[in-house]
């Protein structure tokens, strides 16, 4: 168990000796936010940093910090160490940006941003890229909350035969029309107080657990630093596609900008951007060590489910009431990123198409859309046998893709700003190394060899870091 409190303390120190390194590379300052000067009652609307900080962290908390880790923690203690460092110096560091960079811009969301620092050829792209991300991620943040409730709670199957998996797949869909239609502080800064509740205290719950219950967990000097999986998937860049939500999410970056619109001072960026990825970093930590204790105890193997982990996770640390509690806590975090990621698409296509989001009809009409899109994505992965399982590979690699070109936007923004760049390429040159060599490599991308995939990964993310450089210098902005 040393390992993993060696980790934890790298996280929580890292975190906050790191975040101040990030803040004074920014410069936060007193002028007003957009929050405050462009107040609409709508999307700008001015909160407290409480508030805020809570819906940063529920956004961005999916089921990536639970899934993901008990998933990852099979490359062995490894995982206790690369969770921490990856957290601190690429994920906090993303999402911080990300949202300050989006305040100095008026709250602009991330196609935006890439449009005025990456340039009018990689804007298309970028757009196309994170609409079909974020409908995704709306998409299987229905399915995954839905079959949890559906097994955990109810006690029945989740085939698409039964009734009550289209009941509640249809009121968590209810509910995100209803928070992607409404006011920010109506909907979302209602509930999500409630919801945070639940969160600290579920992952408050299994850390106090298998610390009590004394989970045996394997330390790095005993198993070695190879990161071997069972399966014979390689460490890099396996792992960090499969942790996504606990180390880097690109996804994170359309949610910090959506919440930038809310703050009303630029220093309270760091506790609402910074620290809430390091929140979400322990909760990762939380559920790698949980897995592994019950790998270690034989109540699960390498072919349980992750969500099948969840349960046994629950219930052998917290009983039935607590092990319920822990589990709704669970359901919370899907639900409170698939509504936000819905209501950015909304922003995104509206800002695109220059789409007044003050009417009422025409809010409408664009969510119309999203939904009806996402109805059919929804069922068709229920329908169809292996269909969400294919959706959702695609989803975890695109989801990294989305942190290159936020590492590319900071990166150029830092440069033009005078500011100290390579703490933002250096994070984006490895996850272009990841992305590159993972979708060469993989199955559902070129099938080529690992040698291969490597050599040609190592190419392009040199390519990037000229192209990311040249960007910066160039007064002329497109890549």
């Amino acid at each position: 168990m040393t390992t993993f409190f060696i980790g934890l303390a790298m996280l929580l120190i890292g975190g906050a000796l790191y975040g101040k390194v990030c803040e004074k590379a920014f410069g936060p300052d007193d002028r007003k936010t957009p929050a405050v000067r462009l107040n609409d009652g709508m999307d700008y609307v001015p909160m407290k940093k409480w508030k805020n900080s809570l819906i940063q962290l529920l956004n961005i908390a999916g089921t990536g910090p639970i899934l993901g880790p008990i998933q990852g923690i099979l490359f062995g203690p490894i995982a206790f160490l690369t969770i921490p460092v990856g957290c601190v110096l690429g994920g906090a560091l993303h999402d911080y940006m990300c949202g300050m960079i989006s305040v100095r811009e008026d709250g602009a969301q991330m196609p935006s941003l890439i449009r005025k620092f990456l340039g009018k050829y990689t804007y298309p792209l970028y757009n196309v890229f994170v609409c079909l991300t974020m409908l995704l991620v709306g998409t299987v943040f229905i399915y995954t909350p839905g079959d949890l409730f559906i097994t955990q709670i109810l006690r029945t199957n989740n085939a698409a035969g039964n009734p009550l998996v289209w009941v509640v797949y249809g009121a968590i869909f209810a509910y995100y029309i209803i928070a992607t239609l409404f006011p920010i502080d109506k909907i979302i800064g209602k509930v999500y107080p409630f919801f945070g509740g639940l969160l600290v205290l579920s992952a408050i719950g299994v850390f106090i657990g298998f610390i009590v219950k004394g989970y045996p967990l394997d330390n790095i000097w005993t198993t070695g630093v190879a990161g071997i999986h069972p399966e014979g998937l390689h460490f890099i860049p396996v792992f960090f596609v499969t942790v996504a939500c606990g180390i880097v999410s690109g996804f994170h970056s359309t949610q910090a900008t959506l919440v930038s619109r809310t703050i009303t001072h630029e220093k309270e960026g760091r506790m609402t951007f910074y620290n809430m990825m390091i929140a979400e970093g322990v909760i990762a930590m939380i559920w790698a060590g949980a897995a592994m204790g019950v790998l270690n105890l034989g109540l699960a193997n390498a072919s349980t489910s992750p969500t099948d982990v969840v349960g046994i996770v629950a219930k052998n640390l917290l009983g039935s009431v607590g092990g319920i509690i822990a589990v709704i806590g669970i359901i919370v975090l899907p639900i409170t990123s698939g509504d936000t990621a819905l209501r950015s698409l909304r922003l995104i296509i509206s800002e695109a198409l220059n789409i007044d989001q003050e009417k009422k009809m025409k809010r409408l009409g664009v969510s119309i859309v999203i939904f009806a899109v996402v109805a059919v994505i929804l069922v068709f992965a229920k329908l169809n046998a292996g269909g969400f399982n294919v959706l959702w590979r695609y989803f975890a690699w695109a989801n990294q893709t989305l942190a290159v070109f936020a590492f590319a936007m900071i990166t150029v923004y830092m440069m033009r700003n005078k500011k100290p760049f390579v703490m933002a390429l250096v994070p984006g040159m490895f996850y272009m190394f990841i992305i590159s060599s993972f979708i060469l490599n993989a199955a559902i991308g070129f099938n080529l060899p690992w040698p291969v995939s490597y050599t040609i990964a190592v190419i392009l993310s040199a390519a990037y870091a000229a192209a990311v450089i040249w960007c910066g210098n160039s007064g002329r902005k497109k890549l």
